[in-house]
């Protein structure tokens, strides 16, 4: 992984925070609903902000479909989870995995500009794969078990489940290309 998703891969690993945060407070989540609730967002975000840069700089029929079913996707869950802090009264709160998720993905971004043509295509599939095994480690081991409300968990859990066919989708796509 480069020095991007590794950043990608501590600011979602944020079992260790819980555990950390858990030892200094331990009656109260590591995260709340509304933090969970911005970094989820904000994931869904990023990859539909890479799709669309995809579909800029792509000439591959394959990754272009790609990238047109993540943003498609990403933009389809996050409109079920806008009307769900809607109805919930929630406002998604900012908070430093959110800003980090941020800042990595404005690198990773940069450094994929610079790209052109095959080298593009393979690290941005190569970026996509990464970036959705942290999501979906992410999802299922810290931001579900932390969710409190119930339709939250309920979104995040189908969302983790369209993720794990985005990184097999990924990762066929990658073997394709080498």
């Amino acid at each position: 992984m480069n020095k991007t998703l590794v950043t990608l891969a501590l600011a979602l690993g944020i079992g260790s925070i819980a555990s950390v945060h858990a030892q200094q407070a331990p009656a109260a989540p590591a995260i709340n609903d509304a933090q969970i609730a911005h970094i989820a967002y904000t994931a869904g975000v990023i990859d539909i902000s890479a799709a669309k840069q995809a579909l800029k700089k792509s000439r591959n029929k394959d990754v272009r479909a790609f990238a047109e079913e993540m943003a498609r996707d990403h933009a389809a869950v996050n409109v079920q989870a806008l009307a769900l802090v809607k109805k919930l009264g929630v406002t998604p709160e900012n908070n430093p995995i959110s800003e980090s998720l941020s800042k990595g993905a404005a690198a990773e971004q940069k450094k994929l500009a610079a790209l052109k043509g095959s080298a593009f295509d393979k690290a941005y599939v190569d970026n996509e794969v990464a970036y959705h095994k942290t999501v979906n480690t992410a999802l299922s081991g810290t931001l579900i078990p932390s969710a409190q409300n119930a339709e939250l968990k309920s979104l995040l859990e189908t969302g983790l489940k369209l993720f794990q066919e985005h990184q097999m989708h990924a990762e066929h796509l990658a073997q394709n290309l080498n």
